[in-house]
């Protein structure tokens, strides 16, 4: 059965989303918030004011998809499919996410709550982190070269197990890098 196309609508307070692919699509104030949006696809798509808290997102299409003022705690990013795989968060509450193994190159992440996020193995060179808060976020066998976490705070990372190169930090956020090494900062 083909799969149902909807391009340029903008939907809002809806109770649902059929399955389909998405195009150019607003979604305004919905709450998906436990429910099943596997193999939807969304291209070029914003999300503002959603609730995605623990969503299934098992084979999900995000490819250019922008988030704004949503919820998506417990979301499992590393269920959505790998190709072309494009996502931008603005002012998103997104503690206890997943993105493991993902290649989020270039991501943007802008004024969220990234408590106990997960980035292990993921490829996050050239991401832009800007004054969000990663308390006990997860880097492990994490490709940060060039990354930007110069605004942020409250994230540990170890310089051994992870690629760094390039990385900006502000010097009140060297405490997170040496940690692992009992070094006291004053």
């Amino acid at each position: 059965m083909a799969k149902k196309y909807f391009t340029d609508k903008t939907y809002t307070k809806a109770k649902h989303v059929v399955s389909g692919q998405y195009e150019g699509c607003q979604f305004e104030d919905i709450t998906f918030q436990k429910s099943a949006l596997n193999g939807c696809v969304f291209l070029n798509c914003t999300f503002s004011g959603c609730n995605l808290g623990n969503a299934k997102l098992k084979e999900t299409s995000f490819q250019g998809v922008t988030f704004k003022n949503c919820q998506l705690i417990g979301a499992q990013f590393d269920n959505t499919q790998e190709f072309n795989f494009g996502v931008r968060f603005r002012d998103c509450n997104m503690e206890l996410v997943s993105f493991t193994d993902r290649k989020l190159k270039g991501t943007a992440f802008k004024r969220c709550k990234l408590i106990e996020a997960d980035f292990r193995g993921s490829n996050l060179q050239d991401a832009v982190f800007t004054e969000c808060n990663l308390d006990q976020a997860v880097f492990e066998r994490t490709d940060l070269r060039r990354a930007d976490f110069s605004s942020s705070f409250s994230y540990h990372i170890s310089p051994e197990d992870n690629r760094l190169r390039g990385a900006r930090f502000s010097r009140e956020g060297l405490e997170g890098l040496l940690q692992d090494y009992g070094i006291e900062v004053q």
